[in-house]
């Protein structure tokens, strides 16, 4: 059974993408430069659009899972107002909006309980992702991010 989820080991490698997908069109790349140096002059042209479809599929594929993340950030945004205004008092619901999104995205491993306290010391003190993420006490497991 893997350990619980906490600040140290909540980072996760997808080894299809990280270790498999990326890894190949990385190689592709350096593979398509140096053929292209060590045919040089012969087919030039051909070489060379290998070399930029070669960088075109990394690029593409990099981006790909950046808008996934990115997307999955907007849903934690969410997610993470809608458990706001459940949890805080209603006197600090109206500061919800001064979060940002690092901060909404950090916020979503503090337990229930210790979230009033956390928000109000983010609030005060401009908590970045990190430090919301290292001051939580009660971690609270997000195994489903891409």
């Amino acid at each position: 059974m893997p350990a619980p989820q906490s600040y140290k080991n909540h980072a996760r490698f997808d080894p299809p993408f990280h270790f498999f997908a990326a890894l190949i069109l990385l190689i592709n790349v350096i593979v398509s430069v140096v053929i292209t140096i060590h045919s040089w002059p012969t087919a030039a042209r051909l070489h060379l659009w290998n070399v930029i479809l070669s960088l075109g599929l990394l690029v593409v594929t990099f981006k790909t899972r950046l808008y996934a993340l990115r997307v999955q950030d907007r849903v934690i945004r969410l997610e993470e107002r809608m458990r706001l205004s459940a949890l805080l008092p209603a006197d600090e619901r109206a500061q919800i909006h001064k979060l940002t999104e690092a901060q909404l995205v950090g916020l979503r491993f503090a337990s229930d309980e210790e979230i009033p306290a956390l928000v109000a010391r983010t609030l005060n003190e401009s908590l970045d992702q990190k430090a919301i993420k290292q001051a939580i006490r009660n971690w609270r497991a997000d195994n489903f991010r891409v």
